[in-house]
């Protein structure tokens, strides 16, 4: 009898784990929703002045630079299987809003602005294990387009000093680019539809930003190139239909 009793604790234990139905299996699809927390790992090269009144200049104003900071949001995925191992996800985000810093002699000034963050991804993962099994880490690989929106030079004290002309008004734009995604990550079945998740992701992000400077009748056009580099972790809650 207690043979017998220590049998069935077994089983029930390797259930527990393995489950009883093909959660994550081939043609199931998986909507999840959580929070993305966007760190950067940034640095800038020197300002260099392009251009005043259209006269080309190229001139680098050493020790200058600015950072990206981390920020917060909503996400979006919706993941495929197409077979029991292997899916395609795609992923969105509310664009998170990034403070800018200055480093170097920017430093001084401490925030000089911010900007949107898009980067919508899609991503191809292998699962391991079988398609029963609770816990099920994953290796991905993707690709994301990175654009970016609202950019604002806020501090005037740092507009009015950059290049000494009191009251001068800078406006500021990015560039765009295709970029990569390497992601790890693991999800756990709470029951045969629900699940929660954890993935970290890292996008190797770089971006030329132009500044724009007008006084009076004078313009000056200058730019930065900003690495961006961020490890971007995906904490969400997951459903399968």
């Amino acid at each position: 009898m207690k043979s017998t009793y220590k049998k069935m604790l077994a089983a029930g234990a390797v259930m527990a784990l393995a489950g009883t139905a093909q959660a994550q299996s081939a043609g199931s699809n998986i909507v999840s929703l959580g929070w993305f927390r966007v760190m950067p790992n940034s640095s800038a090269d020197p300002l260099t002045v392009d251009s005043i009144n259209g006269r080309p200049v190229g001139v680098t104003r050493p020790n200058t630079g600015a950072e990206i900071e981390t920020a917060d949001t909503l996400g979006l995925a919706f993941t495929h299987f197409f077979t029991d191992n292997i899916s395609g996800e795609f992923v969105i985000g509310i664009p998170p809003k990034h403070d800018v810093k200055g480093t170097g002699d920017f430093a001084q000034y401490g925030k000089l602005g911010s900007v949107r963050q898009w980067s919508p991804a899609l991503l191809v993962k292998y699962h391991f294990f079988d398609a029963k099994t609770k816990f099920r880490p994953y290796v991905g690989l993707g690709v994301n387009y990175t654009w970016f929106s609202d950019e604002s030079i806020t501090n005037q004290n740092f507009v009015d000093h950059a290049f000494g002309i009191p009251g001068a008004k800078m406006s500021a734009s990015t560039d765009s680019s295709w970029n990569p995604v390497f992601n790890i990550g693991a999800n756990y079945a709470i029951t045969d539809n629900w699940f929660v998740g954890l993935s970290v992701s890292y996008l190797p992000v770089s971006t030329r930003a132009t500044l724009t400077t007008q006084a009076g009748a004078t313009t000056i056009v200058s730019h930065t190139k900003i690495k961006i580099d961020p490890v971007v972790t995906f904490l969400n809650v997951g459903y399968r239909f």
